[in-house]
């Protein structure tokens, strides 16, 4: 497992527009919804992903990835290490340029899955980080 470098990292956050959070948790405690909210603020759109949230920021939440109606930049995974190569699967289906994991979050079989379907994958990084760091606006 590889990630990116910084400058393609940097590359990333300053051509995606759209990011579906798998895992957005609708409860202001969560990491999920802090790092959410503040890409939210940067100028992103959110789409939640979570089948035990109605809502989230007043955005209708999808239960799946697969009930996406439209193609997504960057798909930001807050979900147990074991689940991800399920949301893996699910992320190759639905034509995402990027998988990636939270800080904290990595496993390899998600790895492969998601860069054998054509997507740039990072792992174990917080974007809410990465985005504060290397893209200046």
């Amino acid at each position: 497992m590889k990630n990116p470098t910084r400058e393609e990292v940097k590359q990333i956050l300053e051509s995606a527009k759209k990011i579906a959070v798998v895992g957005l948790s609708d409860n202001p405690d969560r990491t999920s919804y802090n790092v959410a909210e503040a890409m939210m603020h940067a100028g992103y759109e959110i789409i939640p992903v979570n089948p035990n949230a109605d809502e989230v920021f007043g955005i209708k939440a999808l239960s799946s990835l697969s009930e996406l109606k439209e193609p997504v930049d960057i798909i930001n995974v807050f979900r147990r290490n074991q689940f991800l190569p399920e949301v893996a699967r699910e992320a190759a289906k639905v034509n995402a340029k990027v998988f990636w994991t939270q800080l904290g979050l990595a496993n390899e079989e998600a790895y492969n899955i998601a860069s054998d379907a054509g997507m740039t994958v990072v792992m174990d990084r917080c974007i809410k980080v990465d985005h504060a760091v290397l893209v200046r606006k």
